[in-house]
């Protein structure tokens, strides 16, 4: 059983918590290049992250 660090780690909440798949398994299966699969996590993770706004993530999938 992981801890709690190795947790957050791999499998970040803002990444997985409520979701059947993480950004980065559909990333791989879509095999997008690093900035389409950049594009895609901060879309997936916008108003998700602590400290993040949505609009900051989204300003982030923009520059990708």
């Amino acid at each position: 059983m992981g801890t709690q660090r190795e947790s957050v780690i791999e499998h970040p909440a803002h990444y997985c918590e409520g979701r059947k798949y993480e950004p980065k398994d559909v990333i791989r299966d879509w095999e997008l290049n690093f900035n389409l699969g950049n594009a895609v996590k901060y879309v997936s993770r916008a108003g998700r992250k602590e400290n993040n706004s949505i609009l900051q993530d989204l300003k982030k999938a923009k520059k990708y």
